[in-house]
């Protein structure tokens, strides 16, 4: 028996030699990069096992209609009452050139966007779920998380700017003029040399919009629907009073500090169109998702853009550029003017489009998590749909509870910096996702893997070469770096269009492909240099990270096939088509 136990004794060591622990480490690698591959099966919309009538799924209630609301109301908030005028002051005039030009620009990201909506099935996910039938399961993952943390931050941070426009309102009555201390809503009551900053009204406003959120579909979207055609009134209204103020002199000249100002204030109000996308991930609960989705998130951006062109002219018409003020520039030419009663319904409007804002980015933010939750990236708990109200409530109790938690005790504000990172990651493999599936139909056949390694290699190229003339328009690096950019850029595109074999799809197309994609992927390569290098570094860290959840939890828990089956709750009375 003794030498029995020392003969198993010897292979329990020889189990746990360092051949066996570099076994061991091979196969955890091997399972990891073939996890990390793994892509989800794309159908057409008309393919897709759909049960109706079941306790367990997302209600289809939202119309064309809704559904441009909901971009209107993702992408306009107080913003278009301020940032307007503060980019006026160094473009001019000129600033309705930069909203044209950054419109225009998400015109383009938008369409590619409308053709993944139209082509796939309707459910939840967005850019993560185009990214995961279009390259692997961990980019998907990767675009989750990037996109995620710019609405974390981005929802506390409305939610505090909207507490402050509410005190402001709430101040024009005597009562509470000069009354209401910091820590309610202005701003914060400050702790520890500002590391806690706290604000008591902004988790009670993101507390009540949660409710509504979990309450129904039908319910948020008929508090979006009613903010949003206030906020347009409103704005509509401002721009009409202000058209009679107008002093076409203001205008000359056009460009005062020359077009590359013009051409800077574009990349800064590009932002000020984030939101449209917000209508992709609707997709579930769209009564005719792949009919309407491409035109409410269209129609929604052509709605935005005309607004901020309106508002630009009036308030550069009003005011010299050079004497707009800087907090609250289209309120004080108002003011000046003597029409201080348009000032109160600048704040009211404000209210209405930060609480459109926040509502739409918590909606959402929740139907990600669904997705995730689905696929098995993240626990199941957040895969759990309300049997009664039809939406995924833990979902979006998480998401409220972290907003609350960001809003109620740090100043999220200050960390703007890092944002944009996010939208900037999700619209430029959205862009590469449409060229993809043009390469690739995977509902009929396969492209070789050399001319997929060389499409992929290209829109690096595409991609490399707008960072670099971003970085060269940032800092004046040698005129030689961007020369030798925008040739690799350029010849990147060639070989798209030439190399590559392009096949039809079903519902919506995205015109003038491959270059309307590789455009907007040059492009928005050219913004994310223009960000702060701490988003850079936000964005590499948070990435790390990532691989880093997806390698321990991700990769043993994730099932690409979980979806082939979308359950609806078809609303009574409504017919789904």
């Amino acid at each position: 028996m003794g030498t029995g136990g020392g003969d198993q004794n010897q292979k329990s060591r020889t189990n746990y030699s360092p051949s066996s622990s570099s076994s061991s480490s091979s196969s955890f690698f091997s399972h990891f990069l073939s996890s990390a591959l793994r892509v989800k099966p794309l159908h057409s919309p008309s393919e897709v096992s759909v049960r109706t009538n079941s306790g367990d799924g997302l209600v289809r209630r939202l119309g064309m209609f809704d559904l441009i609301l909901i971009g209107i109301g993702a992408s306009i908030g107080a913003g278009i009452f301020v940032v307007t005028g503060t980019v006026a002051r160094d473009a001019g005039p000129g600033v309705t050139i930069s909203f044209i030009l950054a419109g225009l620009s998400c015109v383009l990201n938008a369409l590619c966007f409308a053709e993944l909506a139209s082509r796939f099935p309707a459910v939840v996910g967005g850019s993560y779920l185009y990214a995961y039938s279009s390259f692997n399961e961990l980019t998907a993952f990767l675009v989750f998380t990037q996109i995620m943390l710019d609405y974390h931050i981005g929802a506390a941070s409305i939610a505090r700017s909207l507490a402050s426009y509410v005190v402001t309102i709430l101040e024009l009555f005597p009562f509470f003029k000069d009354n209401i201390p910091n820590w309610i809503g202005h701003g914060g009551e400050e702790f520890f040399g500002g590391v806690l900053s706290i604000n008591i009204l902004a988790p009670i406003l993101l507390v009540l919009l949660t409710i509504i959120l979990c309450w129904g579909v039908r319910e948020s979207s008929a508090v979006n629907s009613f903010m949003t055609a206030l906020k347009v009134i409103l704005v509509i209204v401002v721009i009409l009073v202000g058209a009679f103020e107008v002093d076409t002199s203001n205008w000359s000249p056009f460009a005062p500090n020359g077009f590359k100002e013009i051409l800077t204030g574009a990349t800064v109000v590009f932002f000020a169109y984030v939101g449209f996308d917000a209508v992709a991930n609707s997709a579930e609960e769209s009564k005719r998702p792949q009919r309407d989705l491409p035109i409410g998130i269209i129609g929604s951006l052509l709605v935005c853009i005309a607004l901020y062109i309106g508002v630009c002219l009036v308030i550069t018409g009003m005011v010299p550029y050079n004497l707009l003020g800087e907090d609250a520039p289209l309120s004080e030419a108002f003011t000046s003017k003597g029409l201080k009663y348009v000032s109160v319904l600048i704040s009211i409007g404000a209210v209405a489009g930060l609480t459109t804002t926040l509502l739409v980015g918590l909606y959402v933010q929740s139907r990600l998590y669904l997705g995730l939750g689905r696929d098995g990236l993240l626990p199941s708990i957040f895969a759990r749909v309300h049997p009664r109200r039809h939406t995924p409530i833990n979902s979006q109790i998480w998401v409220g509870i972290v907003a609350g938690v960001l809003a109620g005790l740090f100043n999220v504000t200050v960390l703007s910096h890092i944002l944009s990172v996010g939208s900037l990651t999700g619209y430029s493999v959205v862009a590469a996702c449409v060229l993809s599936l043009r390469w690739k139909d995977k509902t009929s056949s396969q492209i070789s893997s050399s001319s997929w390694r060389e499409g992929i290699i290209c829109l690096f190229m595409v991609a490399l070469g707008g960072f670099v003339s971003g970085l060269y328009y940032r800092v004046n690096i040698s005129i030689v770096f961007l020369l030798l950019a925008l040739v690799v850029a350029v010849l990147a595109c060639i070989a798209l269009y030439f190399h590559q074999v392009y096949g039809d799809t079903p519902g919506f197309s995205c015109p003038g492909v491959p270059l309307v994609p590789a455009v907007c992927i040059f492009f928005n390569m050219f913004l994310f240099a223009q960000l702060h290098y701490e988003a850079w570094i936000r964005f590499i860290v948070l990435g790390i990270i990532t691989i880093g959840v997806y390698a321990f939890y991700g990769q043993y828990h994730a099932d690409p096939k979980s979806q082939e089956t979308v359950i609806y709750y078809r609303a009574p009375g409504e017919e789904t088509r």
